[in-house]
């Protein structure tokens, strides 16, 4: 094994146990802090300086894309007019190692003025930043991994890992869902899956279907012409089964004279179904768990609307 590989995975392991014990330490501070954010109208204020402040940015984009109103004030540009970005009703979170960082201390009298709420994610409760706080988020961490204990290593870590538990727990109470997420990420593929329904994308035109009573010869022509790999077994609007382009060659090979084969004698039953306002991620999972092509989308009242395919491709455009 190389040195290079040998040091890589000592910083890995420091990294790793200094999140073990900030785990343990975790307590009744961090209740204070979702309660806090809990009981103001306003927005969460990430508030940070360097690495500090690269980390805040991060936790603010993690907690307004999980339903906690967050946004990033930058410290030196606070006194340049952003302060005037802070409402009383916000809840500020200040980020600060040492807490002692100056840009971050000379904020404190503007922010008590206005009475602000205050969570700080320090490694030094009793700092002047942690004695300022409503609430400590500890964060310490028994050394940096950088070979020369200097650059912000371990910690930028552990207060990432804090502020993703922080946001974590508030979007769970605030009982956060999936369509919830996918409002906030229409542009992505993630949400596209989340907000398209089974109705936006299985067929549902020319359906291909026959009776049960149909021939060998019937069902193949009437699978080759529906080109979904499938036939619809039905009989007055009521679905009795689907056969497979699968069933098919299975039957023809076991049949000692396919002319005698009719569809209800190679027909699936108890084909899986959806319905047409279940999520298409949903229903995809489903397939695959199963390990199945297609489902029967029908409605509410039982009648068959459509057929959803594992190869089916979700829209570029979420459906709203």
């Amino acid at each position: 094994m190389s040195e290079s590989i040998t040091q890589a995975r000592q910083v890995v392991a420091m990294q790793i146990d200094a999140l073990s014990a900030m785990a343990d330490r975790i307590g009744a501070d961090f209740d204070a802090a979702v309660d806090i954010v809990l009981a103001r109208q306003g927005r969460v204020v990430l508030v940070g300086m360097g690495k500090s402040g690269l980390i805040g940015k991060k936790i603010a984009a993690t907690m307004a894309s999980t339903g906690t109103p967050a946004f990033f004030v930058h410290p030196a540009e606070a006194f340049h007019g952003d302060l005037g970005m802070i409402g009383p009703q916000d809840v500020v979170v200040m980020i600060s190692n040492s807490g002692e960082t100056e840009e971050l201390v000379r904020i404190l009298p503007f922010l008590e003025h206005q009475e602000n709420r205050i969570i700080a994610m320090t490694g030094r409760r009793d700092s002047t930043l942690g004695r300022h706080a409503h609430a400590v988020l500890d964060v310490s961490v028994e050394r940096e991994a950088c070979n020369n204990n200097l650059a912000p290593t371990s910690s930028t870590t552990a207060t990432l890992v804090m502020g993703d538990a922080l946001a974590v727990v508030l979007s769970s109470k605030c009982n956060f869902q999936p369509e919830d997420f996918a409002r906030f990420h229409p542009g992505g593929s993630l949400g596209r899956r989340l907000l398209t329904r089974v109705a936006d994308v299985m067929h549902k035109d020319n359906l291909p279907v026959c009776r049960p009573d149909a021939s060998f010869r019937d069902v193949v022509h009437e699978i080759n012409r529906g080109r979904l790999g499938l036939v619809l077994v039905m009989q007055d609007g009521d679905l009795l089964g689907i056969i497979t382009d699968g069933d098919v060659r299975r039957a023809f090979d076991s049949a000692a004279d396919y002319r005698e084969i009719a569809a209800r004698h190679i027909m699936s039953s108890e084909p899986k179904l959806a319905a047409p306002d279940e999520r298409f991620s949903d229903a995809e999972a489903r397939l695959r768990a199963a390990r199945i092509n297609a489902l029967v989308v029908k409605n509410q009242a039982g009648e068959v609307v459509g057929v959803l395919q594992i190869h089916d491709v979700v829209p570029d455009k979420p459906v709203v």
